[in-house]
């Protein structure tokens, strides 16, 4: 059962890591798209630049889900090891992964609420101009269709990996 749960862990890291991976390679093309969305609202595209608003895997957009990758491989190896601990930080572990995947679904389904929100709080007035729905759109469409299939998969990667590995080491 431990290796079912290192394989359902090994999994989850490939997951999380496809997050920066796409970001990386699609990012400047949905910039591009969203900086042409910018001109159509009439508002300067500058002001990405200006409030430091990327598009691709930079800062903790890459750091986050390589560190929750590098965690489940080291799991996942201790699960292989048979290691007395694996069990203990499989629950830990596992269930903090489903909690945040959980967050980053909630923060997709409500993008253009809480993008709306910090534009304001940014305090530029140009950039509290934005109609943020078209904005977000027009970047979304610039990731490749697949894009959108890649994400379901990664989120049923990301609940139906962490269940099992807990239900692993539980009957294990």
């Amino acid at each position: 059962m431990n290796t079912l749960a290192a394989l359902m862990q090994v999994l989850v890291a490939a997951a999380f890591v496809s997050i920066p991976l796409v970001r990386h390679r699609f990012g400047p093309v949905a910039k591009a798209a969203a900086v042409a969305e910018l001109r159509l609202q009439r508002v300067r595209p500058e002001v990405l630049e200006e409030n430091r608003l990327r598009f691709d895997a930079g800062g903790h957009e890459t750091a986050v889900p390589v560190l929750v990758a590098a965690v489940m491989i080291v799991v996942a190896g201790l699960n292989l090891a048979d290691a007395g601990s694996a069990q203990l930080l499989t629950w830990i572990f596992s269930s903090l992964v489903l909690l945040l995947n959980v967050g980053i679904v909630y923060s997709n389904l409500t993008a253009v609420k809480s993008v709306e929100g910090a534009f304001r709080r940014k305090g530029d007035p140009e950039l509290a101009r934005v109609e943020v729905a078209p904005f977000l759109e027009a970047a979304e469409h610039a990731f490749p269709g697949w894009v959108r299939a890649q994400t379901y998969v990664r989120n049923t990667i990301v609940f139906g990996g962490s269940a099992i590995a807990l239900i692993a080491v539980s009957l294990g």
